[in-house]
């Protein structure tokens, strides 16, 4: 089956048709689509097919037990009106790059694997990485079981309704060892191969990033008989901050968003209650991010104060800086620029991937094929089919150069 028939075949599956964008929530029926399409490719190529203790989807060419295997895929899974490139793009590149490597007739001297990480995008429950984390132990089996919904719903229940057993949740040290290498391939989310004019990248590194829960706690009130002067008012305390948060990371090269809020009790005529925001910052190092941060939270105490509300702020999730694995990064980088005269681009990132988890107990790397409008979270979104077809020959290319060495 080609790239194009394959990605023909899961565009529809939990797009909206109002906004466009997916809706591919882990442990929903769009969910189970995804997952269908996934088990139906492995099968269709005879390749074994097993999902994993944390939900996690496999695809093996010869027994994975024998070890040093080499491991490419990304995930299904979508944030709210994501768009269509954002893991797939890696999944369906895998299965296309598997086709191409047996059409070219490479020896399989190793075991193979496609993966499907269940949950990277963490739109439900509010995590990123959570099928990788709890492979890694980075996510313990007791804060997975408080992962909840917006309806309430917690993980464990949502998991049990989707098929599959929450008991068997937990770190997966005998599998991840059995791993001699991952190459995650994904669409640019910037625009930096648009600017150098080069269809694929290889991964340097991965910003350190986290999100962090502020909440901005005052009283509600009439919002036609409460005098100003009288109010205890948590959103010109919250406004105030987002605006801080883009004048503080402007001012040392990072990046800080506040793209979620919440307000109680959420009425136009009513003074809010609450006011709860949810920060994701990004730098290219630690102590910028943490400058970023710092001020951020200090300059918000600062708000809260002078409007008379409190202000609780707590780190819901981080994630270190990554370093992918310099030998392996270096490989793909020579397997790729073998034959030519053109310098392979070698660039950083500030979105965080199921690679950067897994690196911390496998050798990994990432490619990265262009964007042209350096759009992404969106259902603008893009590749073109040219460029997605560089992406799938440059990781066959990459995964025949390892299997050769």
């Amino acid at each position: 089956m080609s790239f194009h028939s394959m990605w023909t075949e899961l565009l529809p599956l939990g797009r909206d048709s109002a906004s466009g964008g997916y809706r591919r929530y882990a442990w929903t029926p769009a969910d189970t689509d995804c997952r269908a399409w996934f088990r139906a490719q492995a099968l269709a190529r005879g390749l074994t097919h097993e999902t994993d203790r944390n939900g996690n989807q496999w695809a093996w060419l010869g027994d994975p037990a024998a070890g040093n295997a080499l491991v490419t895929g990304s995930h299904l899974d979508s944030v709210p009106d994501g768009g269509a490139f954002d893991g797939p793009l890696g999944v369906v590149s895998a299965f296309a790059a598997l086709d191409e490597l047996r059409s070219r007739g490479v020896p399989f001297t190793r075991p193979f694997g496609i993966v499907n990480f269940g949950d990277e995008e963490g739109a439900r429950f509010g995590l990123a990485c959570v099928g990788s984390r709890l492979a890694t132990g980075a996510l313990t089996v007791e804060a997975a079981h408080r992962l909840t919904d917006a309806e309430g719903i917690t993980l464990p229940r949502a998991m049990e309704a989707a098929g599959h057993d929450p008991d068997a949740l937990g770190p997966d040290p005998e599998r991840l060892g059995r791993i001699g290498a991952f190459v995650e391939l994904h669409v640019e989310q910037g625009r930096a191969l648009d600017l150098t004019g080069d269809a694929v990248g290889v991964a340097s590194a991965i910003w350190p990033h986290g999100r962090w829960r502020y909440d901005f706690r005052g009283e509600a009130n009439h919002a036609g008989t409460t005098r100003l002067a009288d109010r205890r008012d948590p959103m010109p305390a919250y406004a105030e901050t987002v605006l801080a948060a883009r004048r503080e990371a402007q001012r040392v090269g990072a990046v800080a968003t506040f793209g979620k809020v919440a307000v109680e009790p959420n009425g136009v005529n009513a003074i809010p209650s609450l006011v709860r925001g949810w920060l994701d910052s990004r730098a290219a190092d630690q102590p910028t991010l943490d400058t970023v941060t710092g001020a951020l939270e200090k300059a918000a105490r600062e708000y809260a104060d002078a409007h008379g509300v409190e202000l609780d702020v707590v780190r819901e999730s981080f994630t270190p800086v990554v370093e992918f694995d310099h030998g392996l990064r270096d490989a793909l980088a020579r397997i790729l620029g073998s034959g030519t005269d053109l310098t392979v681009p070698v660039l950083g990132t500030g979105a965080g991937h199921d690679a950067g988890i897994l690196s911390a107990a496998v050798p990994t790397a990432m490619l990265f094929v262009r964007n042209p409008t350096g759009v992404s979270h969106s259902p603008a979104e893009y590749a073109t089919e040219d460029d997605c077809t560089a992406g799938v020959t440059a990781l066959a290319d990459v995964l025949e150069g390892l299997i050769r060495t």
